[in-house]
């Protein structure tokens, strides 16, 4: 019976993996197949993690947090609206998304980079750079490292590390209406650059003087967390004292929309955006397209401690696999989830029984949602007083910063004592036996969360954070 559920999952078209399944279709919560090497016993064995790191030279902890979010570029701000359970998704009005099949998205309105990059500067930019520039800067200063502090680091052993997963979209939109309207000859000498997609950490960097590892990584949507890991590495390893790390992305154009639409991944509820993102509601029928960029200070514990920096949470590890299945979706018996959340544990140095926060990938999706069920039914079954919840149900999918945002929430989530509520479940789905936090704000003291983040080609990581303890 499992096997026979296990070929069924694997062998729906694209169309149906990312729209709705008949309304007769029962899911079925499968274990890994036979010949998998990972079982039950194995993953709660691997995960009874050696202890953590002491060294003050490996300990990564999290300074300063920034971020552009639809709810504006405040932190406290962002988390209070999230507390709030107040939809950030409207109707597309940034350009005329009349004709679409989807015409609605966690649009970013009002964004100003005043104070932050330079008028001459800013005019060739892409928002996914500005984004990437100004949460950058305003984490630095949480951080207390703003532009008249800095001489307190060495700025050879500080770096940038910031993802996207589609770049510098709305640059690669006018140049091909440049050429097709123009031609070649009235391109800018500055196109080049600026369709690159390391571009936004590169002049982050440069503006900063920033001397250490700085680049970008792109893993679709789980390219944060992917960030976050390097980032780390890079410290732990001793190239680097200080990182800022993250995510951005400004995805809300045209051809961006439309590729998503075509290929169904979209929910297509025009007439109520607010409630279009459902995880785990038996009536989902998509995901929600967001922007804006989540970007964390991460220092070495030494490197903190001798600036006497804010410390607002402890990274404790994280880890990056890959599913080698499909090109859009997830394994759905969640094996190289759940494999790459043992390997996390095993990088933070904790047990399956510490964790009891969760901030899920949840986006929405029909097989997706699922799939990472599976997996945490995997690692966690028995283990009581986990909470979940999924903040794309507010603000959307902000693809490749998706995870530096969620990063936030969870960071927020830990220092305040209280979860944002998973919003728009009406109908949840058989199977899920952990709290989704549904509709209203909870208090829950936090010991270890992690957060999930996994992208199209099978991309997945998952990164655990904790309060800070001498």
């Amino acid at each position: 019976m499992e096997t026979q559920a296990l070929l069924q999952t694997t062998t729906i078209s694209l169309s149906v993996l990312v729209n709705p399944l008949p309304k007769n279709f029962l899911p079925v919560f499968v274990k890994s197949p036979a010949n998998a090497t990972t079982t039950r016993r194995q993953v709660l064995a691997s995960a009874t993690a050696p202890k953590r790191v002491k060294d003050p030279k490996k300990r990564v902890v999290v300074t300063g947090m920034g971020l552009v979010s639809v709810f504006g570029n405040d932190v406290n701000t962002y988390h209070e609206r999230l507390l709030a359970g107040e939809s950030g998704i409207t109707l597309i009005d940034k350009f005329d998304a009349s004709n679409f099949r989807t015409r609605f998205g966690g649009q970013i309105r009002g964004f100003n980079s005043d104070g932050y990059i330079d008028a001459k500067t800013d005019r060739g930019l892409d928002e996914c750079q500005r984004y990437c520039i100004v949460a950058g800067k305003k984490a630095l200063e949480d951080a207390g490292l703003g532009s008249d502090e800095r001489s307190k680091i060495d700025k050879r052993r500080a770096g940038v590390l910031v993802g996207s997963s589609m770049g510098a979209l709305t640059v690669i939109s006018d140049v091909l209406e440049c050429l097709i309207k123009r031609g070649d000859q009235k391109l800018s000498p500055f196109t080049a650059p600026y369709m690159l997609s390391n571009m936004g950490p590169a002049m982050l960097a440069m503006d900063l003087g920033f001397m250490g590892p700085s680049y970008s990584i792109s893993a679709a949507c789980a390219t944060s967390n992917f960030c976050f890991c390097a980032a780390a590495n890079h410290i732990r390893e001793g190239k680097a004292d200080l990182m800022i790390a993250g995510g951005a992305e400004a995805s809300l154009v045209p051809i961006r929309l439309a590729s998503l639409s075509a290929c169904g991944a979209l929910s297509t509820r025009n007439d109520d955006p607010k409630t279009a993102s459902r995880p785990w509601d038996k009536d989902r029928d998509g995901f929600v397209m967001g922007e804006g960029a989540g970007v964390l200070v991460m220092e070495s514990l030494e490197n903190a401690m001798k600036r006497g920096a804010p410390i607002v949470a402890e990274y404790l590890g994280g880890a990056v696999n890959c599913d080698a299945y499909h090109i859009m979706s997830p394994r759905f018996d969640g094996l190289g989830i759940s494999s790459c959340i043992q390997s996390c544990l095993m990088d933070a140095g904790v047990s399956v029984e510490e964790v009891n926060y969760i901030n899920a990938h949840a986006t929405s999706t029909v097989i997706g949602d699922l799939a990472e069920i599976n997996a945490l039914n995997t690692v966690f079954k028995n283990t009581a007083g986990i909470k979940m919840n999924a903040t794309k149900s507010i603000i959307g999918h902000g693809g490749g910063a998706a995870g530096g945002l969620e990063a936030i929430a969870t960071i927020k989530a830990i220092q305040t004592g209280w979860l944002h509520p998973t919003i728009n479940q009406f109908n949840q789905e058989l199977g899920i036996e952990f709290d989704t936090v549904a509709n209203r704000k909870q208090q829950h003291e936090i010991n270890v969360a992690i957060s999930n983040s996994f992208g199209s080609g099978g991309h997945n990581s998952i990164v655990a954070f904790s309060a800070f303890k001498p």
